[in-house]
């Protein structure tokens, strides 16, 4: 897999800037002009791109009352089928082209979520520029097959899948020459105890796949989003609604904008600071190491008078002699007579 890939003109890779999305789903709770309002958000907050869903209940799932189709196991949405749980959270596809536009007015990229194959064909004709594939369809390999054959990048969230299922999907990318995917580490538990987390399975991911990895995160704040990054991630995926209080699905685990900001802040902080794997010094440190012990006469010395720990001592600055040679001049004596507060220096030792 390739371990380069541009998204839209923007370039993913080790030493690139973390890919930040801001994942819109449910939270514009139908209401187009609150959608809007959530693109601005994510562009005010540093978010690169926003994510959309595409789907209608009808093409996710099937509109039924028997057991298997009722939401139960302790989740937000207990007590509800998944048809009507869709039928509240599904983005109307008519806003895809409105809301498309309004992103790229905002210079932020945005792309989507596909769950059959009429929402690929949607996709493609409103020319999106990558498809995200949910965790929850890394088992649906006819539609991984259709996407895999644009050559357009994917990105895999990992919630559910088993190695195996990863290894599969990936194989199938390979067989349609698609190279260009991209691992996010994900657990679909909403929202997501940090216990179960698991943060060092990124760098496992990349060494086992040979993939650039990010994360798909449902926990609380963004420790963990810091965290991913710290450990190689290079695309950070995260909710963005406008205040969860105003409730919908999905409200109840999603970033606030303010909270967003900071976390985007905090990354890009985090990326100047993590620097190279290389170890040396900065200029700066370089000038401070003038700073440090190295050995000094402490008191008046006549020609001849040898060193002793009275009057040789390791002291601050780093003007003198390295302080390794300490024992070594011990017992020598002075070339000529040397003033306290002289760095010593190997002209005055005889």
């Amino acid at each position: 897999m390739n371990q380069e890939i541009f998204l839209a003109g923007w370039r993913i890779a080790a030493d690139s800037p973390v890919f930040i999305v801001a994942e819109m789903s449910a939270n514009h709770l139908q209401d187009y002009d609150r959608a809007v309002r959530i693109l601005h958000a994510a562009k005010e907050a540093g978010a690169d791109a926003v994510k959309l869903q595409t789907y209608t209940a009808d093409t996710i799932t099937f509109d039924g009352d028997d057991a298997c189709f009722q939401i139960t196991g302790g989740t937000l949405w207990d007590g509800t089928t998944l048809h009507k749980l869709y039928e509240e959270a599904y983005t109307p596809w008519e806003w895809h082209p409105r809301l498309m536009e309004e992103a790229k007015k905002l210079g932020l990229i945005c792309f989507s979520s596909p769950f059959d194959f009429t929402a690929v064909d949607l996709m493609e004709e409103l020319g999106m520029p990558a498809y995200k594939i949910a965790s929850y369809e890394i088992n649906d390999i006819p539609l991984i097959r259709k996407i895999a054959r644009l050559h357009k990048p994917m990105i895999f969230a990992t919630g559910i899948a088993r190695l195996e299922d990863i290894e599969r999907a990936l194989s199938v990318c390979r067989q349609e020459g698609n190279e260009d995917v991209i691992l996010l580490k994900c657990v679909s538990a909403y929202p997501t105890p940090y216990e179960d987390v698991n943060l060092n399975v990124i760098p496992t991911l990349e060494q086992t796949f040979g993939c650039l990895t990010g994360l798909s995160d449902h926990t609380m704040g963004s420790a963990v989003a810091s965290g991913a990054v710290a450990l190689g991630a290079r695309m950070v995926e995260k909710h963005l609604t406008l205040r969860r209080s105003d409730g919908g699905p999905d409200g109840a685990f999603s970033m606030e904008p303010e909270e967003f900001k900071r976390m985007v802040d905090d990354i890009r902080i985090l990326e100047k600071a993590m620097g190279s794997p290389v170890y040396r010094l900065t200029d700066v440190q370089e000038f401070e190491r003038s700073g440090s012990r190295s050995l000094f006469v402490v008191r008046d010395m006549r020609e001849g008078e040898a060193f002793t720990p009275e009057n040789v001592r390791s002291i601050r600055p780093g003007c003198g002699l390295h302080t390794m040679y300490y024992e070594e001049i011990l017992g020598r004596s002075a070339s000529c007579a040397i003033r306290k507060g002289t760095p010593l220096s190997w002209n005055l030792i005889r």
